[in-house]
């Protein structure tokens, strides 16, 4: 099985463009980024693939030992980046896949030329001088519930995730990407992904990085874009007027705005 598809990479636009990969979070797939993808297929070779485990992934190639932390994800950035020989590209990672473009950048220098991270969060749980938005009481009950009925978790959360009560369409499509995730699977990356703790390997990021963040986020709050702005140096911290925590569907025009904005002048 190649690694285009065991991560079921699909490729848009133009060849002589600068490449972009579109990582997804948890709990989805490239599919979350349709409403985005083509208009920056114009400008832009545009990669999309599936973490092994998530959408139309090769689901036996996955291994909980090896997807049990963020580095067997980054791993799946390396192999794609590596399969495709990919030199100085954007990587776009929305929410936990922002902090695994920077374990990727780190493992493999020159891949990743240039990070876009949106709705970041480098650690979730909330210790003295950092908030990064739960306790730890809070993410221990998140994840004991989401154990023992994931596919009820995955119909409460989904809507509190995504935001936008005056949009129900959007929380639905959230629900049935999570509820197409296979719950074993779900169970870990949702601890790989809510019980890890980045902060230190934001100090490894040399790339040109724009942050990107919305205006109220149950997941991702602002102090915490405040924290990655700070802890990168000269990265650019834009704020959307938009509520929830998936921008590329809520507010997909100012989402592909602020990306194409950074990268035509990332000084």
């Amino acid at each position: 099985m190649g690694i285009l598809r065991r991560n079921n990479v699909r490729i848009i636009g133009p060849e002589t463009g600068r490449t972009m990969i579109l990582a997804h979070g948890f709990g989805c797939d490239q599919n979350l980024w349709r409403l985005v993808a083509p208009s920056l297929a114009e400008r832009f070779r545009v990669v999309l693939f599936d973490y092994v485990g998530s959408g139309r992934s090769d689901l036996t190639a996955w291994r909980e030992d090896r997807y049990a932390t963020l580095d067997g994800y980054a791993q799946d950035v390396v192999d794609v980046c590596e399969e495709l020989d990919l030199r100085d590209a954007v990587f776009v990672g929305h929410s936990v896949s922002a902090m695994v473009g920077v374990l990727a950048a780190a493992a493999a220098p020159g891949r990743l030329g240039s990070l876009v991270m949106v709705c970041p969060s480098p650690s979730y749980i909330d210790e003295e001088g950092y908030r990064g938005g739960f306790s730890e009481a809070d993410i221990n009950e998140l994840l004991d519930s989401l154990e023992a009925n994931y596919l009820g978790w995955s119909a409460t959360m989904a809507p509190v995730i995504m935001g936008n009560p005056d949009r129900p369409e959007l929380g639905e499509e959230l629900t049935n990407s999570f509820c197409a995730t296979d719950p074993e699977i779900a169970r870990v990356f949702a601890r790989t992904t809510f019980l890890s703790d980045a902060r230190q390997n934001l100090k490894t990021v040399t790339a040109p990085t724009l942050i990107v963040e919305c205006e109220h986020d149950v997941i991702a709050p602002r102090e915490v874009g405040a924290y990655v702005h700070a802890a990168i140096p000269d990265s650019r911290l834009i704020t959307l007027a938009a509520t929830g925590h998936c921008p590329q569907l809520s507010a997909p025009e100012a989402t592909i705005e602020a990306i194409t904005a950074f990268l035509k002048d990332p000084a």
